[in-house]
């Protein structure tokens, strides 16, 4: 599954989701974890909308299962999780992507809580995912 962190360091889960300029998207499984990718946003204009700042980001993480943030509003978390994506936030600034990475590799090999067992199921499509592909086939 693929975890994703916003960070401007590649160390810590230092940033807020909607000003988050930079993704990191790491492969893990119970065998360990790899980097994948760095996702990037630029923003030459400064936009008064931040809504239209997020469509981006949140179609960009869609193969994702969860991402660790350091803050997220409200709007920009539903729609995540709309997306099937859980938004973890993190512990603080000084939270180390290596140290999550660490924890949930171990985690999966035992016995995930449930919010990471929800998280770990295949993801379904909605009732208007449905209806939107019937409609353009």
């Amino acid at each position: 599954m693929k975890i994703a962190f916003t960070t401007d360091d590649r160390v810590h889960i230092n940033t807020h989701f909607g000003g988050s300029e930079e993704i990191d998207v790491y492969e893990i499984s119970k065998e360990g974890y790899q980097f994948v990718e760095t996702l990037k946003f630029n923003y030459e204009i400064k936009e008064e909308n931040n809504e239209s700042k997020l469509a981006p980001k949140i179609e960009a993480l869609a193969d994702c299962t969860i991402i660790y943030v350091f803050a997220i509003g409200g709007s920009a978390a539903a729609r995540l999780i709309k997306k099937g994506v859980t938004p973890v936030k993190a512990k603080s600034e000084e939270e180390e992507i290596a140290d999550v990475l660490h924890r949930l590799v171990q985690t999966l090999k035992g016995n995930p809580p449930p919010w990471l067992r929800k998280a770990l199921q295949p993801k379904t499509s909605s009732f208007t995912d449905d209806v939107e592909n019937e409609a353009t086939v």
